[in-house]
């Protein structure tokens, strides 16, 4: 698989979503990615730290450009546990679970995360601002309450052979009939 085209499909995807997600300073992207899927084998199957490696390249630098969090969702090995900035628990008063990512137990984004971040930990569920799955790793349960789908039309939508599923995440509607609703929020 072609490192550079891999960059640029994960920083068009990122692009996509921080467009439409509307994001603040210290927000948190939740990524879940099968790099299995990627290379168009089946989820699980296939893992590989250089799909892995490309898609952070893609990804990082522009999160970190704008002061947004990531969290990398680890495979269900692990229970789906996630690799984040030890600063990032903190901000979020996140509880640290004591485990570390392997190819096998966890996969290679969630073993890129430990190499690429600066001072990471792990916990173990988040309330992300937005998300991008790669592969469709179901990252739903690391959404606030309230997701919107985003769509990606880049080749498809699509990273590599893996599908790909943008969401932001909006406040929920409360109230009745009299209500009335901030229509500028996202």
């Amino acid at each position: 698989m072609e490192t550079e085209k891999l960059i640029v499909q994960a920083k068009a995807a990122l692009l996509t979503l921080l467009e439409a997600a509307n994001m603040k300073e210290g927000q948190i992207i939740v990524l879940g990615c099968s790099t299995s899927e990627v290379r168009g084998s089946k989820i699980g199957s296939d893992s590989s730290e250089d799909i892995a490696a490309a898609i952070m390249a893609g990804m990082l630098p522009t999160i970190k450009e704008r002061g947004l969090y990531l969290a990398i969702q680890c495979c269900e090995h692990l229970n789906r546990a996630l690799v984040v900035e030890r600063e990032c628990a903190e901000k979020y008063n996140l509880d640290e679970v004591n485990v570390r990512p392997s190819l096998h137990a966890g996969g290679a984004m969630g073993l890129t995360a430990t190499k690429a971040f600066d001072d990471y930990c792990m916990v173990e569920s988040i309330a992300a601002h937005s998300g991008i799955d790669i592969g469709d790793t179901l990252i739903g349960m690391h959404l606030r309450p309230v997701a919107v789908p985003v769509r990606f039309k880049e080749k498809g939508g699509q990273i590599g052979q893996a599908n790909v599923v943008l969401a932001r995440t909006r406040p929920k509607y409360i109230g009745g009939p009299r209500a009335q609703y901030d229509t500028d929020a996202r």
